[in-house]
C-alpha cells in the first residue's frame, strides 16, 4: 500500500524556514485547497448563483533542497502543486495533554503561479486557472 498525498492550492502565508541541529533545512507552509459544497447531490449556490466553496488548510513540510526553493521562490498566494505523503504525530504538551497532528511531507512542490499581487500583468489565464475544479 502507498501513502500518497496530492494537493493543488494556494499558500496561505509566507513559508517559514529553520535548520535542525544537524543542519537539515526545513521549510513549512500552510496550503489552502477548496472544493464545491454539495447538498443532496447538487452544488450549493450563493445568492448570486455562484458555487459555494469549502476551504481546507493543510500543513506542508519540505526538507533540504526543496525547502530552500520554496523559501526562495514562494510567498503568500503562490499557487503550488504538492506531491508527498501524510505524516501523523503524537506528543504530550507542557500541561500533560496528549496532542495529535497531521502534515504533508512534500517530495515535490511545483510552482504554478505567483500571487496576483506579484504578477506584472495578466495574460487572461488567471480567470481560466481558477475555473479548474480541483
Amino acid at each position: 500500500m502507498q501513502n500518497i498525498a496530492i494537493l493543488l492550492g494556494h499558500i496561505g502565508k509566507n513559508p517559514e524556514s529553520r535548520h535542525t541541529n544537524n543542519g537539515t533545512h526545513v521549510t513549512t507552509f500552510s496550503l489552502a485547497t477548496s472544493r464545491p459544497r454539495y447538498h443532496d447531490g447538487k452544488p450549493v449556490l450563493d445568492k448570486d448563483g455562484q458555487r459555494v466553496q469549502d476551504t481546507e488548510w493543510h500543513r506542508v513540510t519540505c526538507f533540504n533542497g526543496q525547502a530552500k526553493a520554496v523559501e526562495q521562490y514562494c510567498e503568500k498566494g503562490t499557487k503550488v502543486f504538492v506531491l508527498g505523503r501524510l505524516h501523523y504525530s503524537e506528543w504530550t504538551d507542557k500541561d500533560n495533554v496528549k496532542r495529535y497532528g497531521c502534515e504533508v511531507i512534500a517530495e515535490t512542490v511545483e510552482f504554478l503561479r505567483r500571487p496576483k499581487s506579484a504578477q506584472e500583468g495578466t495574460t487572461g489565464r488567471d480567470e481560466i486557472d481558477d475555473e479548474i475544479p480541483f
